[in-house]
């Protein structure tokens, strides 16, 4: 017991139960002891006691002599039990710190003397120990238990020692080794919180190293912090640190550490936090180092686990690795980490890694750092090693990424990467290497792929988790800042490194210039913005690199797949961030407006870019939501949003593309469909072969076997062939694809080395500077009063490089649809979004699934608007186009709607011009070295030879706001194969076209900053009761479109302007028939209605938006050709100097009646046309060569004048203005002047040609149409009834209308009458007065003529006749629809006024001019009332305005007669007037003029119909009306006036009289044919057969184009050259061939519809007979007319006829009868020669007293023609009686004058008493009235007109080709049928004659002989009228010679006496007065006395 040991007021008690100590000694040293030392418990006695210890003690151990140096020592405990109170600790019993030990000394001494303090050997033992600490009077205790702890330490002084130390030290060999197994530590509930299996630790120091291991074998500890928390503040005072004045040395030597920890579990209980634990199986740690720098670490770890929350603290065995329990914060299966130094580097190997981030892992890592001493933390240790590796490299193998969105297990299975069933990422290598030395980091991925998807719901988890850890990360680093506050200098452990404060710079540097390279192998991402649509991006290899300020990215096939369909597909795609480059600075300097030098650039390669579009797939919804999710994005992850004028300048782009491609895909089923077609069309084909070779086989077999060979093999044979057809089409299809790949595209656009650089530029950077570039590009519109908010802005500069080739292509048809060349452009283009307000964005929904929901996002709607200011240089450019396209380009436009979204506006769309003027703005000039447009003529996609093409020579094209201009050099040719193809039919050089758009809006068409947008949920705050429309005021109701084309503009390069010029061929005029008929098609509507699902509404087309079309063309000069064939065998041109044209029309929508939707009928009207030509001159030209000689154009032609005229001017109104003062409106107005018309035998027949080529194509054209026979089908039974066009109206009051005497009354003022002798005559002419009615509501047309002239110019006489009129004028007018018996009709008057006409023709026999020479009249002697100049000697020479008169002419209009010596011409008819009227009705009515026609009054059926109110019928009639006309002609100018009439005004082209001859003989055959229906199916085939010959004509000449074409690519060949013209006559056989049937089967189809017309009418009559009535009238009248007959010198005259009142008219009726009424008021002869003796030659006997009195009326009723012969059912002459004075001298000349060169003195030889009996036929008759019956009995019985043709045969067969000379019966028929006419009723009343005549000199007079023809009758007789002019002169001549004689008689009343005596007397005198008797009855009735003298003739009798 000992008191104060240590402290005062202490007391230590021992108790020892036992000791003992054995010493033992041997020689020469101090002899060894033994010593046992036993220790007993000694309880303490006291109420405070400090410590209990009771023990079982062994020592012993050997000490050296004589220094007493212990050299072995140890130490054994058994049984060690201690209880430790808490006062011990708070005692001063402890020992002291060493730190309050003085300092000895050095190091090396102090540990000298440890030791030689410590033996060489010793070893302690603690066995079963067994310590408790205990607190507040043991109600708080630790129990601690250990098993067993053993120390060992041995020293070596005899080896080496170690000396590797700094500063010097030596120490010596030893080892030290500690073990410790089954310690356990429980707390005061028995709980463990310490549980130590084995602990084993061993230290080894040899002289050339140091080695050491730790081994630990299952530690468990659970730390509870409630109940070890009292423990803690046991411990040592904390101010006291050893580390702070310990001063080690440097060890230099190799240090060898191993260690090995197993079965490690540490639990972990803060009370206010849930627990935690954490542990591992094994881990094992070796490291080797020395001084050299060799180190090398290896660390393992297998299964380190961390958990948290509730029972972690609960020891659980190891879960297999494929379960992840949720609470294992950490769960690490192995890890292997190995350091070495020689190959500069570290190798790792991670598996199995499980980490888990929740808040419970934060609240307990936040709660553990908040509880560890702070002293543990105010120290910042900088490690570095001193040799740093210069690489580090990581591998990851098998990586997968997958989001558990919700909980239900608390164990989640985990699988390998690969085999995770639906990963967000997987990826099965990954190698990241990072290079100190050049700070670059590499990640590299390869062999399999990395495949990532993404979902708006996994980013949300994502983003949710993210948030949290960040937080988590915050309060962490929230807590460590707190423990970090009262910081404390850091404490650098000097084993070789670098000081902090040199350290952070460079690493801050480093992080600056970190490069990171990227390598993946084949890459797939996926983005789903739906749970159906997603966005998936491929690649097989990516790299990517940054290294200082560059960035490169390399992918060699890179694909954007929407939907699971390839759109973007990228090879070799290469991208370059660069800091700058100097291409992208040169290109800068071509931009002035520019301010920045330099930007930072990124430059895209791609030498392959491919889009394709699947068909029907809609990318525009996918898309829609992609931007959707990118908006929900940026709103989600939106960060601090910066100004955008304060944003940085974005890069520069520059794009380049060496072959991209934009493909639309097509319908399978329609690729499939065109393949079929196509195999099926070259299938039949083959069969056709396949047939005619087994046709040829089966024939020879006939002929070998003949009658043998069975028919059933036949059939076998065919059916075989047929089965075999069959198969090898079935085979075909299969293998249909098996070589060629399917076609797959519907459009393909391509582009070849495309580069464009995208400029951006300060001047164009931030708001402000892009609304600027807006008003600069775009001012014409309004910009807005309260400014523009844009929420999407951009300007740059663009430079397109020249590119090869542009082309666009629909499917895989020949012609490309855009073809570009060498495309270079630059300029402006900027872009803008408006902001739409909050009524103006609509709402979309983004599904994010539980626990989130939907979220809304904020869309905006106004679309993005693009301005540019582009120039362009193009070197071709060519469009093709054609309706043929219309099919697949409707494909393509429903194809282009799935691409862009619709607006969500509610408002009715847009069509594409207004949303393109929404959208686009600026302007675009282009200047294309040559242009083309390709219009395809035919319904053929796949045809390449039929177009035609408009071609632009360097063309300039602006592109305006609402304008277009073209300028350049125009072309426009027609592309056929044939020998017309490469006609360039218009050439317009120089020319300025324009196309002026004028919208019709409600508001401004250029404000489009107005439109705003409403969504539809917004639309109830807009409405205004009308349909809500947000382009109502931008939206376009129509468009006037205004073309402008002046030739008048010159380009500068152009020295001397060219003429404009079109060239016309008749085939080219068909052509272009057939090409408007293709282009004005209705197309067919494509994939539409519910089959296809598409059910929108049918688009308005731009032709139907056009409300007004105007045109103007203004050029100097035009010249046109027209030709009628390719040889140039006939053809016109039309010159003309300066001209102007301008017509403006009007279009009008008109919808269809009915339920059935149909489309809009379009009806164009003109509204306004005016054209101004000056110096127009038409010739007709002609040439000899042969059409078929050769494909060349004929350079040799000859042309004569046709028309001429100074000027012409045309002007067109349709809406009726306000009426000029005394002038009328008019719709058309064509004014002439100077019109100058020549008509000569060569013009006639060069016209002639051409119409006859014109009538023979559209008589072919319509003989070879369907509708050629329709109609013809005549029901013999049904009744038939006329039918009568009437327009339902309905039921409305008709007031009382005045009477038809009231009208007539009323409207005699408004007849125009000449003079009161006519005022009868003229009141009776139905023309005028329908003419001169007041219901005019149209005046349509009015012609002027001004000094006008024809020259008519004969062919057997060489002079020529000029026809003149100072004014012409030519009106139409339409009335008003009036009730004509019961049928509404519409009326149209022509009215043809002549003023000033007169004519001239030369005198001269054979005159001097040649035939080409053009004599014209001079403006003077035209032009009416002009002032005569008296003084002018050319004024005194001529004879005025006289008859007779000479005028002098000249050859050129330009220049008067005095320049030029040309002949003057002779007046014959002097000035006069003559008026045409043309009254036509027809059912064809204006719509809304009928609505306004009230129906007609319904008359009672009791109720007489009165005459007067009956309105007259509507009856087309004529009228012709000459008031006065002065004629003079000498026997030359009658000649050739007669010459004109009958070989160029009545000539008969011979061809046409050879056809009207067919078509008669045609007619005759079908009148006695037994079946005229049979004559349609010859009709039929002979179409098929011409069709045939077309087709034939069109293959033969698509050969010979061909074979052209081919000799002009290659060299000539002799070859081609002969089967060119073998081809060429084959053609033209074909043609004469086709030409022959083409005449035969029109002359077929006439007469066939003539035929079944004639059968309709036979049936009408049968029917009961109705109201006959007056369809057609012609009248001809003239009041007064004089001829003078002179002699040849024009001025003495002859004789002189004068006519007054002459009216013809003729009346055509329903029922094909005819009235034709000849009436003739007066009439006179006057005998002009001198020394007449009688001056009246002819005249009535009784002077003319009333107008209504006539001189000669002739009456004839004609019927319809019967088997070709004329039927007159009455015809009657009426003569008033006649005074007739003639002289023999005025006979002669009257002769000489008509009939020149013959000899008045010859008579004919005959009696006409026997020429009576001859019909023209040749067939003998006995009586004129039995001429029809004998002539046909004389046929006898076999060749009667009944036997003569057999009733069967064809008329085809027939009319083929009839014989030269045709003797047979129908033409003997058709001969006599042309040759006579059928007089039902001839009557002739009687004609008083009063006869004068005197002879010549010898002979004797006869004066006032008074005679009378008798009334003739004739009935039913077939006379020709050579027939009946026989029979008239045979029973006058009866009747005439009796009193002729008679009244000779008479004259002589001498008696028979005085006669005899004077017998002799008289009897020489007697032959001279026979003489003269029989000279007056010769001249007056053709006999003379002796009545059958054989040697007279009569003056009535034919000439020969």
């Amino acid at each position: 017991m000992v008191l104060n040991l240590f402290l005062p007021e202490s007391l230590w008690h021992m108790t020892t139960s036992g000791l003992m100590l054995l010493l033992d000694c041997h020689s020469n040293r101090l002899p060894p002891t033994s010593r046992k030392i036993s220790l007993l418990n000694f309880p303490c006695q006291q109420d405070i006691c400090l410590a209990e210890v009771s023990l079982s003690l062994a020592l012993s151990g050997d000490v050296g002599m004589p220094l007493l140096r212990p050299s072995r020592l140890a130490l054994c405990v058994r049984t060690l039990l201690a209880e430790l109170h808490e006062g011990l600790f708070l005692s001063q019993l402890l020992p002291v710190p060493p730190e309050q030990f003085p300092d000895t000394g050095a190091g090396e001494p102090t540990l000298e003397k440890f030791h030689h303090l410590v033996p060489q050997k010793a070893s302690v033992e603690l066995d079963n120990t067994n310590v408790t600490l205990s607190m507040h009077s043991q109600k708080r205790h630790l129990n601690w238990t250990l098993k067993a702890l053993k120390v060992n330490y041995s020293r070596d002084d005899e080896q080496l020692p170690l000396r590797a130390f700094t500063p010097e030290l030596s120490f010596p060999q030893s080892s030290l080794e500690l073990l410790l197994e089954d310690g356990l530590l429980l707390s005061q509930s028995r709980q463990r919180i310490i549980c130590l299996n084995s602990l084993r630790t061993v230290l080894q120091v040899t002289s050339m190293d140091v080695s050491g291991s730790v081994t630990v074998n299952t530690c468990i500890i659970h730390y509870r912090h409630q109940e070890f928390c009292h423990w803690l503040d046991l411990g040592i005072d904390e101010s006291s640190s050893f580390a702070k004045h310990a001063h080690f040395p440097q060890l230099q030597a190799p240090v060898m550490f191993s260690s090995s920890v197993s079965n490690v579990s540490v639990s972990v209980q803060l009370g206010d936090t849930p627990p935690f634990a954490l542990g591992f199986i094994s881990a094992n740690l070796e490291n080797q180092s020395s001084q050299s720098l060799h180190q090398r670490t290896s660390l393992s770890l297998d299964h380190f686990w961390w958990r948290v929350g509730q029972g972690s603290h609960i020891q659980q065995a190891p879960h297999p690795p494929s379960k992840h329990v949720w609470g294992e914060a950490f769960i690490l299966d192995s890890l292997t980490l190995q350091v070495a130094q020689e190959w500069c580097g570290h190798r790792t190997s991670l598996k199995g890694l499980q980490l888990e981030v929740s808040e419970t892992c934060v609240s307990c890592l936040s709660r553990l750092v908040s509880l560890l001493p702070q002293s543990g933390r105010r120290q910042l240790i900088y490690l570095d090693a001193l040799g740093t590796t210069e690489s580090s490299r990581a591998s990851i193998q098998g990586v997968s990424l997958s989001v558990v969105k919700s909980l239900t297990e608390t164990m989640e299975p985990c699988c390998l990467a690969a085999q995770t069933p639906s990963p967000i990422l997987s990826l099965s290598s990954l190698v990241i290497c990072y290079h100190i030395s050049t700070c670059a980091l590499e990640v590299i991925q390869c062999e399999e792929e990395v495949n990532a998807k993404w979902t708006p719901a996994d980013h949300m988890f994502f983003y949710h988790h993210v948030t949290e850890c960040k937080g988590c990360w915050e309060t962490l680093a929230c807590m460590l800042k707190q423990q970090q506050e009262p910081q404390e200098p850091a404490v650098n452990l000097q084993f070789p490194v670098l000081q902090a404060e040199d350290r952070q710079p460079s690493s801050i540097a480093q992080r600056r210039a970190l490069s990171i390279y990227l390598e993946l192998g084949h890459t797939l991402l996926t983005a789903f913005v739906t749970e159906q649509n997603f966005i998936l991006v491929r690649t097989d290899a990516l790299s990517l690199s940054r290294h200082g300020g560059t960035t490169h990215f390399r992918s060699p096939h890179l694909v954007f797949n929407f939907d699971g369909n390839d759109i973007f597909t990228f090879t070799g795609a290469e991208v370059q961030g660069l800091p700058e480059l100097e291409e992208a600075v040169l290109h800068r300097t071509r931009f002035p407006f520019l301010t920045t030098p330099r930007n930072h650039t990124w430059v895209f390669t791609v030498p392959s870019l491919a889009i394709e579009f699947p068909y029907q797939y809609n990318f525009s919804n996918t898309f829609d939501k992609a931007i959707n999710v990118q908006k929900w994005l940026k709103s989600l992850h939106r960060g601090a949003t910066v100004p955008p004028s304060e944003q940085p300048l974005p890069p520069d782009l520059v794009f380049r593309l060496n072959q991209f491609s934009f493909v639309f895909l097509d319908d399978v089923f329609e690729i499939k469909l065109r393949d079929n077609y196509e195999l099926m069309k070259d299938e039949s084909k083959e069969s056709a072969k396949r047939l005619q070779l087994l046709d040829r086989k089966v024939a020879e077999l006939r002929k070998q076997h003949g009658e043998l060979l069975p028919a059933r093999k036949i059939e076998e044979l065919y059916a075989s062939l047929e089965r075999k057809h069959i198969e090898i089409y079935i085979q075909r299809s299969r293998r249909l694809y098996a070589n060629t790949p399917m076609r797959k595209s519907l459009l393909t656009w391509t582009v070849t080395d495309l580069e464009l650089v995208v400029l951006a530029d300060d001047s164009l950077h931030g708001p402000e500077h892009v609304r600027e570039q807006l008003r600069d590009i775009d001012g014409i519109s309004p910009f807005p009063r309260d400014g523009l908010q844009l929420v999407i802005q951009w300007a740059r500069a663009l430079k397109y490089l020249p590119s090869v080739l542009w082309i666009v292509r629909i499917r895989d048809y020949p012609r490309y649809l855009f073809e570009i060349r060498q495309w270079e452009l630059a300029g402006r283009l900027v872009g803008t979004e408006q902001d739409g307000q909050s009524r103006a964005r609509r709402k979309q929904l983004v599904p994010l699934g539980q626990p989130w929901g939907d979220v809304t996002v904020q869309r905006n709607m106004p679309p993005l608007k693009f301005y540019y200011d582009f120039h362009s240089d193009i070197a071709r450019f060519t469009i093709v186009w054609g309706p043929c396209w219309d099919p697949a380009w409707t494909l393509i436009g429903q194809v282009v709607d799935l691409l862009t979204k619709p607006t969500a506006d509610p408002s009715p769309p847009l069509a594409w011009w207004d949303k393109s003027r929404l959208l686009l703005h600026g302007c675009w000039v282009m200047d294309i070295e040559q242009a083309n447009l390709h219009q395809l003529a035919t319904e053929d996609p796949y045809n390449t030879t039929e177009n035609m093409h408009w071609e632009w020579n360097k063309l300039n094209f602006e592109w305006n706001p609402g304008q277009f201009v073209f300028k350049g050099d125009m072309d426009v040719n027609v592309r056929t194969a044939s020998k017309y193809d490469d006609i360039c039919f218009l050439h317009l050089p120089n020319l300025c076209m324009t196309l002026d758009l004028q919208w019709l809006c409600h508001g401004n068409p250029h404000d489009h900053h107005a439109v705003t947008l409403c969504s539809a949920e917004n639309m109830a705050d807009v409405t205004s009761g009308q349909p809500h429309d947000s382009y109502r005021a931008f939206r376009s109701e129509n468009l006037n479109l205004a073309i402008s084309m002046d030739l008048n503009w010159h380009h500068e390069t152009d020295k001397e302007p060219c003429q404009p010029r079109i060239l016309l061929y008749s085939s080219t005029l068909r052509w272009m028939q057939n090409f408007w008929a293709t282009w004005t098609s209705v197309s067919r509507p494509i994939c539409r209605g519910k089959l296809f699902n598409s059910l929108r509404p049918v688009r308005k087309k731009l032709g139907q938006h056009y409300k007004q079309l105007s045109y103007t063309a203004s050029f100097p000069q035009l010249q046109v050709h027209y030709w009628a064939s390719f040889a140039q065998q006939r053809g016109i041109q039309v010159e003309c100097s300066r001209g102007r044209v301008f017509t403006r029309g009007a279009q009008r929508l008109i919808p269809q009646a009915g339920t059935v939707m149909r489309r809009l009928i379009s009806e164009w009207n003109v509204t306004q046309m005016m054209s101004e030509l000056s110096l127009v001159t038409v010739h007709l030209m002609a040439s000899t060569w042969d059409e078929t000689a050769d494909h060349q154009i004929n350079a040799q032609v000859k042309k004569t004048h046709l028309l001429s005229l100074s000027s012409l001017s045309y002007q067109r109104q349709s809406n009726r203005m306000e009426e000029e003062e005394g002038n009328a409106f008019y719709t058309h107005k064509l004014c002439l002047v100077d019109l100058r018309a020549s008509w000569t035998p060569t013009n006639r027949n060069i016209a002639f040609g051409l119409y006859d080529g014109y009538k023979k194509a559209a008589v072919l054209k319509r003989n070879l149409s369907t509708e050629a026979l329709k109609g013809l089908r005549i029901d013999t039974q049904a009744p038939t009834k006329k039918l009568k066009r009437s327009i339902l109206f309905p039921s409305v009051a008709m007031p009382v209308c005045t009477t038809m005497l009231q009208k007539l009354i009323e409207e005699t003022d408004k007849f125009v009458v000449f003079s009161e002798e006519d005022s009868g005559v003229s009141d009776q002419l139905s023309g005028i007065a329908a003419c001169q009615t007041d219901d005019v509501y149209n005046r349509n047309w009015l012609v002027e003529l001004v000094n006008c002239q024809v020259m008519l110019r004969g062919m057997e006489t060489a002079g020529c006749v000029l026809v003149s009129a100072a004014k012409a004028q030519l009106l139409q007018c339409e009335h008003h629809p009036a009730w004509y018996s019961s049928t509404l009709k519409q009326k149209t008057t022509w009215t043809c006024l002549l003023d000033g006409m007169q004519y001239f023709a030369t005198m001269e026999p054979n005159p001097a001019e040649q035939e080409d020479w053009q004599l014209w009249l001079e403006v003077k002697n035209i032009e009416e009332h002009r002032q005569r100049n008296l003084d002018s000697v050319l004024e005194l020479m001529e004879s005025g305005q006289a008859v007779g008169g000479m005028v002098s002419t000249t050859t050129d209009w330009n220049q008067p007669s005095q320049v030029q010596e040309t002949q003057q011409v002779q007046r014959i008819i002097s000035r006069c007037s003559c008026r045409m009227y043309y009254i036509s009705y027809s059912h064809d009515i204006d719509p809304e003029l009928a609505t306004q026609i009230k129906p007609p009054e319904t008359r009672n059926s009791h109720e007489k119909e009165d005459l007067l109110k009956k309105q007259a019928g509507a009856v087309d009639t004529f009228t012709l009306i000459h008031h006065d006309l002065e004629i003079s002609t000498n026997p030359v100018q009658y000649a050739m006036i007669l010459d004109i009439v009958n070989n160029l005004l009545l000539h008969v082209e011979p061809k046409r009289k050879e056809h009207s001859e067919k078509k008669q003989r045609v007619r005759f055959q079908l009148e006695i044919s037994s079946n005229p229906e049979e004559q349609r199916s010859s009709i039929l085939h002979l179409q098929e057969a011409v069709r045939q010959h077309v087709a034939q004509i069109r293959r033969l000449e698509k050969q010979i184009y061909s074979n052209m074409r081919s000799q002009q690519d290659e060299v000539r060949s002799d070859e081609l050259s002969e089967i060119n013209l073998k081809l060429q006559n084959q053609l033209n056989q074909e043609k004469m061939d086709m030409q022959m049937k083409s005449e035969e089967l029109n002359i077929l189809i006439r007469c066939f519809k003539d035929f079944q017309l004639q059968r309709a009418n036979k049936l009408e009559l049968r029917k009961p007979p109705e109201d006959v009535s007056v369809v057609r009238r012609t009248e001809i009248y003239f009041a007064q007319a004089r001829w003078c007959l002179t002699e040849e010198d024009g001025q003495l005259g002859i004789a002189e006829l004068e006519l007054k009142r002459f009216m013809y008219s003729k009346l055509n009726k329903s029922d094909d009868t005819a009235e034709h009424l000849l009436e003739l008021g007066w009439f006179t002869m006057n005998n002009l020669l001198p020394n007449a003796a009688y001056k009246v030659v002819l005249r009535p006997q009784s002077p003319c007293q009333s107008a209504r009195q006539l001189a000669l009326r002739i009456f004839s009723k004609v019927r319809p023609p019967v088997g070709g012969i004329s039927v007159k059912e009455h015809f009657e002459v009426n003569v008033v009686p006649l005074t007739i004075q003639l002289m023999y001298q005025f006979f002669k000349r009257m002769m000489g004058f008509f009939f020149p060169g013959r000899n008045v003195e010859e008579e004919e030889v005959g009696d006409e008493e026997d020429k009576f009996r001859l019909v023209t036929t040749g067939i003998p008759v006995v009586k004129p009235r039995q001429l029809s019956e004998d002539s046909i009995g004389a046929l006898g019985p076999g060749k009667g007109v009944t036997q003569g043709l057999n009733r069967t045969a064809g008329v085809r067969r027939s009319f083929r080709k009839p014989p030269e000379h045709p003797v047979d019966d129908i033409d003997k028929m058709k001969e006599r049928a042309a040759m006579n006419n059928s007089f039902i009723y001839i009557k002739i009343p009687q004609v008083p004659l009063c006869v004068s005549y005197k002879g010549e000199k010898s002979s004797v007079d006869w004066k006032d002989l008074n005679l009378v023809l008798p009334c003739l009758e004739y009935h039913n007789n077939t006379w020709t009228w050579l027939d009946f002019a026989m029979a008239v002169k045979r029973d006058s001549r009866k009747a005439l010679v009796a009193q002729v004689i008679k009244e000779k008689l008479r004259l002589k009343p001498a008696s028979g006496s005085e006669l005899r005596g004077k017998v002799s007397d008289v009897k020489p005198d007697s032959s001279l007065q026979q003489q003269e008797e029989d000279e007056k009855a010769r001249l007056l009735i053709g006999l003379s006395t002796a009545d059958k003298s054989a040697n007279k003739k009569s003056i009535f009798s034919r000439r020969k």
